[in-house]
């Protein structure tokens, strides 16, 4: 498996990789259709998307992460949003996922970013560093799911509301 940037041709399996991955997902209501894909589309629409890279084993597409700019209260620039993340099923489980983090947080680092934030499980999240910060926050969700992985030396992650592009919300 190699991990790469996405290249315009991905553009629709990586919808499907998202809808896959989210259709029975625990965090969606019984039924309800997952909505992951279509923050990545639009993402991409605007042009918002900091780093986009998938997961390819042969000529198949097994996952995909996305990036965006995320200002933290008054701070504008250095930290990105992870997310979504999506793997389909049935490589679910088998290390895609977490391959994709770990060369993201390695590319981001080197573009000297300062830091990542989200929103998810920290039994999941916090084998790649991330933990809660006090101070910060996503609007709505539980502090226990907002997480964070300074990248920058001082380790410092700013205090305030996490702003996440329109995309996110519909």
């Amino acid at each position: 498996m190699k991990i790469r940037h996405e290249i315009l041709a991905d553009k629709e399996i990586i919808s499907n990789i998202h809808y896959a991955a989210f259709k029975n997902h625990p965090q969606h209501a019984p039924g309800a259709e997952p909505t992951e894909h279509l923050i990545v589309e639009r993402l991409r629409t605007a042009n918002a998307m900091t780093l986009s890279l998938v997961a390819e084993k042969g000529n198949d597409l097994l996952g995909h992460i996305a990036f965006s700019v995320a200002p933290i209260g008054y701070i504008t620039g250095g930290w990105h949003l992870l997310g979504p993340v999506g793997v389909l099923p049935e490589h679910q489980g088998k290390g895609v996922g977490s391959a994709l983090i770990c060369e993201a947080i390695i590319i981001l680092q080197a573009n000297t970013a300062s830091g990542i934030v989200l929103v998810g499980d920290p039994a999941f999240y916090q084998r790649f560093g991330f933990r809660n910060h006090e101070g910060l926050n996503y609007p709505g969700v539980p502090n226990q799911y907002v997480l964070a992985l300074p990248l920058t030396g001082n380790g410092n992650v700013p205090k305030g509301d996490i702003v996440a592009h329109e995309a996110f919300g519909g």
